[in-house]
């Protein structure tokens, strides 16, 4: 029996974890995998995937003024590659992509929305471009109720068109890392003492992952544990200099370390006594990865309910939950968990627990059925 020849559209990704699982557990018995990808330089994507002898091909783009180039490049490569389904991921990918798809009347045509009001809120003349996206998929795939929410009640799509499957982790990786491999990376960003209380965040400076938030918070925590360590990761976007001028405003250099990036998440949590990503509301996460992750690492955390979030986050069980944009609920919450080791213990062992649902293998057959 012939295999099934899927192709992945991808735009402005460099490195992501995601597809590399996907290349590595999708039944290659079944689906040959094929990835274009879109960006403004060779994405580190690429390399690994020709490592692996996995079909890929890399398209120059940078935005809006590459539409023409981009679309006949990878009308050109999807002709060659012929496949029976095409699937893409994030707004040039999809754009492109699915048109180029359509015209070549490949009759499978999927995208994954990775956003939920973003455009609704804060771009609404953007939106236009997620109902194109919608018109020309055969399937979208909703990452959580939230988004399902908005293609249905926001964008009449058809609930029909719609497959509900959530990202899937490889949630083993985070109880492999080894005291030696933390020991190493708390050496490399200069964490210092492990007596001292070490804060971590994840998200990129954007106002709307309420970073700012958490920083009046540990200003006020700092009180209580004058040595404790605020750690700010993918400390880059679109808000930077905004996150930043508070940073000098509330805390001394040494109070705080900030992280570019650093490709190894698995080891990255481990560095935290306590983990917080407080969104500024419901809608604005997607999904929210970092929700899953930190309690996958058996992190202690404090969360605002935004995205998947809303579907499996207890609070006082799996984590505490505060109010959006409140620096004060967000401080007594980390106090707490530092102060009760009982807290903490709970909040660990129930993480765990609860994060099942989001295990790799289901995440895959979920897939693999929509390519069937």
């Amino acid at each position: 029996m012939p295999k099934t020849k899927v192709t992945y559209i991808l735009s402005n990704i460099d490195k992501a974890i995601a597809f590399e699982w996907i290349s590595e557990k999708l039944d290659d018995k079944k689906i040959k995998l094929s990835f274009i990808l879109l960006n403004d330089k060779s994405p580190y994507l690429l390399d690994w995937l020709k490592q692996r002898n996995i079909e890929s091909y890399y398209i120059p783009h940078f935005g809006k003024k590459s539409y023409p180039k981009s679309f006949f490049k990878l009308l050109f490569i999807l002709k060659k590659i012929n496949p029976q389904i095409v699937h893409t991921h994030l707004l040039d990918a999809n754009l492109i992509g699915l048109s180029a798809a359509k015209l070549l009347g490949i009759k499978k045509r999927i995208y994954t929305r990775h956003h939920s009001t973003f455009h609704h809120i804060y771009f609404p003349k953007s939106v236009k471009w997620d109902r194109i996206t919608n018109s020309l998929a055969t399937h979208v795939v909703a990452i959580s109720e939230n988004v399902k929410k908005v293609l249905v009640e926001r964008e009449n799509v058809p609930l029909g068109k719609i497959s509900f499957i959530h990202h899937g982790f490889n949630l083993g990786g985070f109880s492999s890392v080894t005291d030696d491999e933390i020991k190493q990376y708390k050496l490399k960003y200069g964490i210092g003492s492990t007596n001292s209380p070490v804060i971590g965040v994840i998200a990129r400076y954007v106002k709307l992952k309420g970073i700012q938030y958490t920083i009046v918070a540990f200003k006020q925590l700092l009180v209580d544990f004058p040595d404790a360590k605020l750690v700010l990761a993918n400390a880059v976007g679109p808000d930077k200099d905004y996150i930043k001028a508070i940073l000098k405003k509330q805390l001394k250099p040494n109070q705080y370390i900030e992280i570019l990036f650093e490709p190894n998440l698995f080891v990255l949590y481990k560095l935290f006594d306590v983990y917080v990503h407080v969104p500024i509301n419901e809608h604005i996460e997607a999904f929210g990865q970092t929700y899953v992750e930190a309690l996958a690492a058996g992190i202690p955390s404090v969360f605002s309910l935004s995205g998947v979030a809303t579907e499996f986050i207890k609070d006082g069980e799996n984590a505490l939950v505060v109010n959006y944009e409140n620096s004060s609920d967000i401080y007594t919450a980390i106090k707490k968990i530092l102060e009760k080791a009982d807290l903490k213990m709970k909040l660990v062992e129930n993480g765990k627990k609860s994060i099942a649902v989001f295990e790799l293998d289901i995440f895959i057959s979920k897939l693999e059925k929509l390519y069937a």
